[in-house]
Order: structure tokens, then sequence, then C-alpha cells
């Protein structure tokens, strides 16, 4: 903060003391005369001279504290106490206390910005910290696992059955550790905004449609019954983006939902928005873990196979994805009752014209 008054303050204090130093020289020669007059009729015009300027200088030192004390600059301790509460969170200690201040403070406002601020940058600090453990856990995990049964495999001991067993397991855990490095470089990339993003008039149910024909052979594995009931939908997005959010939304469907169960696909435009709804009749996902399966790395139900249930960064992908196109995504589940997942989608029709065949 610049400590230095500004010009016209300066102004201000020189015309203030001026004018004070006029009504000072004035007070002391009416006073002096007064004096002088009364008591001393008679005196030389030095001494005289000399009691009128001595009278003024007072008279000025007084009005000179006055002023200085009007226009000095002031102190207030709930600045010190901010400016102490920001230094701390400049070296990243969040826990400050400034609830204690007195609302009726000047700048109140901002000490509550600042303990806001600060509260903030702690949750995104815990949020950073349980981010790199749980990429730790998860790239722990397999290494672990591959380090292993190639220690085992040197030992040359093992059976032909047995060594095919665990050189499997090794290509899954390896595939694994791809496919949690590529989502991890993609959501880095969502995150700053710097992902290449190209919007493109397309037909969204032709999409869908293309993406449950190639997700075939999962669904028929499981006899699952896929239903898609889909109007004609052109929308402006960008297409290889949204096929990843529909493929992760859809395999999610497949690899939760039991055998002999149903899929459907629906969509119906609402108020200039596409909403596309995939329900199953999967065993849902309990009421508690519903506000927290977009999170990065958690997973709804930990007693799943840890191949089976991927690396829990699929949905947080897809909400960073429909998060670029302005859109929004829905959770609607219940423990034995399935899940329908809603994507809120603007058709985007305001920059385009024309039709695709």
């Amino acid at each position: 903060m610049n400590k230095k008054p500004s010009q016209l303050r300066w102004i201000i204090i020189l015309l203030s003391l001026f004018v004070f130093l006029i009504l000072a020289l004035s007070l002391a020669y009416a006073g002096v005369s007064f004096m002088f007059s009364r008591w001393l009729p008679v005196i030389s015009g030095y001494w005289f001279s000399m009691s009128v300027a001595l009278a003024g200088f007072v008279l000025f030192c007084i009005s000179a504290t006055i002023i200085s004390h009007m226009f000095g600059p002031r102190t207030f301790p709930i600045i010190d106490e901010v400016i102490g509460a920001m230094q701390k969170i400049s070296k990243g200690d969040f826990d400050v206390n400034l609830e204690h201040l007195e609302k009726q403070e000047p700048f109140s406002e901002l000490a509550d910005n600042v303990r806001v601020m600060a509260k903030d940058l702690k949750r995104m600090e815990q949020l950073r910290q349980q981010f790199v453990s749980d990429v730790s856990h998860e790239i722990q995990s397999p290494l672990t696992s591959i380090s292993g049964f190639a220690k085992v495999l040197r030992g040359g001991t093992v059976t032909d059955q047995t060594r095919d067993h665990y050189l499997a397991i090794i290509e899954t855990e390896s595939k694994r550790l791809s496919v949690l490095s590529d989502n991890l470089l993609k959501l880095a990339s969502l995150d700053s905004e710097h992902h290449p993003f190209n919007p493109m008039p397309y037909r969204l149910d032709r999409q869908l449609r293309e993406i449950a024909l190639t997700l075939e052979p999962l669904w028929l594995e499981k006899k699952l019954s896929l239903q898609v009931e889909l109007p004609e939908m052109t929308t402006i997005a960008d297409e290889d983006l949204m096929r990843q959010v529909w493929i992760n939304l859809l395999t999610n469907s497949i690899k939760f939902t039991p055998n002999d169960g149903e899929i459907k696909i629906d969509a119906a435009l609402e108020s200039g928005e596409y909403h596309v709804h995939i329900r199953d009749t999967g065993n849902g996902i309990p009421i508690d873990d519903l506000p927290r399966i977009f999170e990065r790395f958690y997973k709804a139900d930990r007693s799943r196979n840890r191949t089976q249930e991927g690396s829990g960064l699929g949905l947080s992908i897809v909400k960073r994805i429909i998060e670029r196109h302005n859109g929004s995504i829905e959770v609607k589940s219940s423990v034995g009752d399935g899940t329908v997942m809603s994507v809120l989608l603007p058709r985007g029709h305001e920059h385009f014209s024309g039709s695709l065949d």
C-alpha cells in the first residue's frame, strides 16, 4: 500500500496550514495589542513584533497539531489482522481466524472475504493432496502386481499354464496403467482449457446408435436387452469428445447391469436443450455415494474386482467434457432400481444454419 499522501491531500494540508497561519498571526496581533495597550502602553516596536511573532508561532503549532491529527494516516487494527492473515496464506498456512472481528468495524467485509478465500484455498489444497495420494495408490497397485508376477516368472519353476496366467495378469495391469496415464493426461488437458475443442454440426442420434453398435459384443455377452429410441437430433459439439462421453456412460451401464438386464437410450428436446437419458436395470448407486460419483478416483462400490472397476476417472472426464459444452449431467439412482444418467446438451443452433443429411 502507498503511504505517501496524494497530491490533492497535500494541497488541502498546505491550504489549511496557510489559513491557520493567517488566523494565528491575526489572533496574536490582536491579543498582544490588547495586552500591551492595557498593561504596557509604552513599549518599543521591536518587543511588540517579537511578542506577536511568538504568540503567532504558539498558535500556529497548536493549529498544525490539529491539522496533523485530522489529515494524518489513521490505523485500523482490522487491517493489520487482515494483512497478517494474508501473509500466512501466502506461505501456505490457511488456518486463519478472523471471525472475532466485529461486523461494525471498518473493512469487516474485507475480513469476511479473506476468511472465505482461506477456506476455499484450504479445501483445494486438501483436494490436491488427496488427488496425489489417489494417483500414487492407483499406480502402486498394478506396479506391485507386475513386479511380483515378473519375479515369480524369473524363477522358472512355474508350469506353462501358470506362466500364461501370470503373463495375462501382467498384460492386464500394464493396460490398466496405460489407461490411467491416458485419463490423467486427458483430465489435465481438459482442466487447462487448452484441450482441442472443435464444435461442428453433426447428427447426435446417429452417433449414439453407432456407439451402441460398437459396444454390441459387450452387451450381447451379458445377454442384455438394448433399446434405442431417438428422434432426429442435430447439435453443434465436438464430436470426438462427445463420443467419449457416450462410450463411458454406456460402458458403465453395461458393466454394472446383471445378465439378462435391460438398457434403454432415449432423448427429447426441452427448452432448447437435448435431454439424453441412459437407463439401466443395474444394481443402482447408494444414496450416500450419489453426490460424489463425479469426483476423481471415487468408487461407489469398492468391493468390486479391481480390474473391472477402472480407476474412477471416467465420470470425472464425462462431467468435464459436458461442462466444456455448457451442458450438465444428472444422475438418479437407488439400490436395486437401476440408474438413469441424463445429459443436458444445448442444441447450439444459434451459430448454425442448414441441415445435415
